[in-house]
């Protein structure tokens, strides 16, 4: 058992990682990786011990101080650490500690490189505060921490428009889920007077009645249960963050960052916030139906979505970007269904193999000089081995393949879907031919990018290498554990999280026949995709033109950007200068700018009894002393 007070030093290493960088990063330079890497690797060992320490369930708590006192609103800092947040921490800290050891590789030379290191410690602390945090407030402090880092590191090669259009947008479209996620926690201490969790908990039963008036002083008289509308605003803070329909489009245009950053913060961490966040607060999501069918639905459009849109698309990072938003999608939906040590675990296992296949593409797109379209790759499993057969292991376990790590925890989500009633075995079913998409997109990027001929620019087809051991050594930790978290015992170590949660899994008919409907779809996804850009790849091209309609519609991503560009985005800019010209020029600057001239007009005036001539200065002085004295003797 280690002190509950160690365990501040999780989170507060990457922290000092980051100052330490940040004060002295220019001058230790190409060596910042001495910092980070061993702040990194003892957050994890602390992690793992908190993990043994809290198996039994019990729950250490560390107040840490008390930050502000107003009224009856008391805000500490603090950490609360069960196995769901042990879990977490760990997942944070072995992906975070393999990404620092590739960074080394991957950004080698880089102009920004110990700035790039002082901000992913930055994200890992502002991460593990998250989920470590016993209130509220704090989660939202660091929910908006984590926003703040993404914003920075997908902008690290600012230098780039797109990098900088790509890390506006996704800063942008995460404020609108904040917007709501602020609102509901104002509506959590309004309805409960506090914001700390537990407190909070205990009293969703006695406040199950609360109604929350909508029209209030405009009017009255529609009044909705409280607890579904807290549910439904916080909701909306994991829709932005973890990139549900319709706040998802950011996360294919962060792919812009470096591609550690995209393992990292894109697959493993942030977006599995939401996730963890309406996990986290099960016990309020809980207390509204609405609320959690809301989320089931959410969840399955955009499970469905990201595998429709990743289908055709030809960047190596935006197939397993799509690919992640479908994957994001089966957690929220089970979580939603009451499924919650399902969709957990299946967030576990999925940040392995996903991290795995970022740092894959990443490893490939170093080796070709940063190309990044699979029209431009092809023969690479020759030259490039390690990556190819790591990578393949990581798409066995997104397509749920038999024995690895997805296959076990996509199963329990699909479990958990159709044991959760009519609308959960119509997700279930949903889920199911997702899985046959999830095989295909998967095998189709493999196929491209590694068998066939080579299409290699030819200025570098004859020099490609396997990548470095700091690259590749991270690639072979991460395939391992792609398979061995499927056997870790994982949901029953959640379960104390959630009491009264059902199995995550099972062996009855249920979970057999989900099992074997879920392998027979991945297995008819990768043979059709052998088949496809292996045995006939002219097939593909045959069948867009055939299917022209369906097919411009995923490649375009079904328009949803078009549509925000013509619906908000153009509507907002021509507004944005209507009302600059009208109320900016015309009323502000006019104000201002008037004020300025009045000044001016009242000094020219000034100006002119300025002559220079005694006998004006006297003759003013006279004609002032007579109206002083005429107004006296006539108002006293």
């Amino acid at each position: 058992m280690v002190a509950p007070s160690l365990y501040a030093l999780i989170p507060l290493l990457p922290l000092l990682a980051f100052v330490v960088l940040g004060l002295a990063g220019h001058v230790i330079r190409a060596r910042a990786h001495f910092v980070a890497v061993p702040a990194v690797g003892a957050s994890f060992l602390l992690s793992a011990l908190a993990c043994v320490d809290v198996a039994d369930g019990r729950v250490p708590e560390v107040a840490l101080y008390t930050w502000a006192t107003s009224g009856d609103l008391t805000v500490r800092i603090g950490l609360s650490i069960d196995q769901l947040t042990a879990a977490m921490a760990l997942l944070v800290t072995v992906v975070s500690g393999l990404v620092h050891v590739y960074t080394i590789g991957y950004m080698h030379g880089d102009p920004g490189y110990a700035r790039f290191f002082g901000n992913i410690a930055l994200f890992t602390f502002s991460m593990l505060m998250l989920v470590m945090a016993d209130n509220f407030l704090q989660l939202f402090v660091f929910w908006e921490a984590v926003g703040l880092c993404s914003y920075l590191l997908i902008g690290h090669w600012y230098e780039r428009h797109a990098a900088r259009a790509a890390a506006t947008k996704a800063f942008l479209v995460n404020r609108i889920g904040d917007a709501g996620f602020l609102i509901g926690i104002l509506l959590v201490f309004t309805v409960f007077g506090t914001l700390q969790y537990r407190p909070v908990f205990a009293a969703v039963t006695a406040h199950a009645g609360a109604t929350v008036d909508l029209l209030g002083a405009v009017g009255g008289g529609w009044e909705v249960s409280a607890l579904t509308l807290i549910a439904l605003l916080l909701f909306v803070g994991a829709v932005g963050k973890s990139a549900q329909a319709p706040l998802h489009v950011w996360l294919p245009d962060a792919m812009e960052g470096p591609t550690p950053i995209s393992a990292l913060i894109h697959a493993a961490t942030m977006v599995t916030a939401g996730v963890f966040m309406v996990a986290r607060l099960a016990p309020l999501f809980d207390a509204s139906i609405t609320a959690m069918n809301v989320v089931a639905v959410v969840g399955g459009v955009t499970m469905v979505l990201g595998a429709t849109i990743a289908l055709t698309q030809f960047d190596i990072k935006r197939v397993v970007a799509y690919s992640t938003l479908s994957q994001l999608g089966y957690m929220m939906m089970a979580c939603g269904l009451g499924g919650y040590v399902a969709g957990m675990y299946h967030l576990l296992t999925h940040g392995a193999f996903k991290a795995l296949l970022f740092l894959g593409c990443g490893s490939v797109i170093l080796a070709l000089h940063h190309e990044q379209d699979m029209r431009r790759m092809g023969g690479l499993k020759t030259s490039m081995p390690v990556t190819c057969w790591t990578f393949v292991v990581g798409a066995l376990a997104l397509s749920g393949f038999p024995f690895t790590a997805g296959f076990f925890s996509k199963d329990a989500v699909l479990v958990a879907a159709w044991n959760a009633g009519s609308l959960g075995q119509m997700l279930a079913v949903l889920g199911v031919l997702t899985a046959g998409l999830t095989a295909f997109y998967s095998f189709r990027l493999v196929f491209v990018t590694f068998w066939g001929t080579s299409r290699v620019d030819s200025r570098y087809a004859g020099r490609v290498r396997e990548s470095p051991v700091v690259v590749t050594a991270p690639l072979l930790v991460l395939a391992v554990l792609s398979v061995l978290t499927g056997y870790l015992g994982i949901p029953d170590f959640l379960r104390h999280a959630f009491p009264g949660a059902a199995a995550a899994g099972g062996h009855d008919g249920v979970a057999v026949g989900m099992m074997a409907a879920a392998t027979l779809a991945g297995v008819t996804g990768i043979a059709t995709a052998w088949l496809f850009y292996v045995r006939s790849p002219d097939w593909p091209d045959r069948l867009a033109a055939r299917w022209q309609g369906l097919y411009r519609g995923s490649f375009h991503k079904w328009y949803v950007d078009e549509v925000y560009d013509r619906a908000v985005v153009k509507p907002t800019l021509v507004f944005a200068d209507r009302l600059w010209r009208r109320v900016d020029v015309a009323i502000i600057d006019s104000a201002v700018n008037g004020v300025a001239r009045g000044v001016a007009w009242w000094g020219w005036m000034l100006r002119l009894a300025h002559t220079g001539e005694t006998q004006h200065y006297a003759l003013g002085m006279t004609v002032g002393a007579v109206l002083i004295l005429t107004a006296y003797l006539l108002f006293s």
